[in-house]
């Protein structure tokens, strides 16, 4: 994908420009191949240039703003520096929690280990909180909501490993008994999706909110978890 009218546009003005990003997609330029398209030269040609407020990892998909403008840009980065911004998440986990909400504040320390993971160190760790609740059970997995008040690299994923949960198709944080083989899971790619963001608008305070509707892989893994287990013969 490398075509602006891929990506669709929650929202947009001569401030703000709100977008569902597909997975797949890089939110930053690639550190390894500075030659791979990310969002600033898929959508510059479109939109013109565009200021990076946040990201999502390269297999997340959902909302994600970027700014038009430096003035827009620096109130954005100041409203999540702040922690304004509320972000909720959606994940799908591959061995259901035997907790109903939680709330976790292990801290955090980024590229803490050969895999360059963030990794919950309790001496060296930066203080970070993530509220999580089961949205659906299914026979041995679950859909939960994941709310990040503190915005570290690969912070959900981090805080769920910490508590037993693997997202699915999640090869750097997934715990090895959990997650298998690609031809077990539901889906091929993380499983992780920006829900829903919302912030204040950086030129006239109104409170702003964008939903991003689950995409249809995200879509076709849920049903395929709601599905009674049956057992193929051959």
């Amino acid at each position: 994908m490398n075509e602006s009218n891929d990506i669709p546009v929650l929202f947009e003005d001569d401030s703000l420009l709100v977008i569902d990003k597909p997975a797949g997609v890089l939110s930053l330029t690639d550190g390894y191949d500075r030659s791979l398209p990310h969002l600033a030269t898929i959508l510059a040609p479109r939109y013109g240039r565009l200021w990076l407020v946040h990201r999502l990892d390269r297999e997340t998909s959902g909302a994600l703003v970027l700014a038009r403008s430096a003035a827009a840009h620096r109130n954005l980065n100041d409203q999540f520096k702040q922690r304004q911004v509320e972000k909720v998440y959606h994940a799908l986990v591959a061995a259901a929690p035997d907790w109903e909400t939680f709330s976790t504040d292990f801290p955090l320390r980024k590229d803490g280990d050969r895999q360059h993971r963030t990794v919950v160190d309790p001496e060296r760790g930066k203080p970070a909180r993530t509220d999580f609740a089961v949205l659906e059970r299914f026979p041995r997995s679950a859909l939960l909501e994941a709310r990040p008040h503190t915005g570290y690299t690969h912070q959900i994923r981090a805080h769920l490993r910490q508590l037993g949960c693997s997202i699915f198709a999640d090869r750097l944080y997934g715990i090895p008994t959990q997650v298998g083989d690609n031809a077990n899971e539901p889906i091929d790619r993380l499983a992780l999706h920006a829900y829903r963001l919302s912030f204040l608008h950086p030129l006239s305070n109104q409170p702003l909110s964008f939903t991003a509707p689950h995409t249809p892989d995200f879509s076709s893994a849920i049903s395929k978890l709601r599905a009674p287990f049956t057992v193929r013969i051959i």
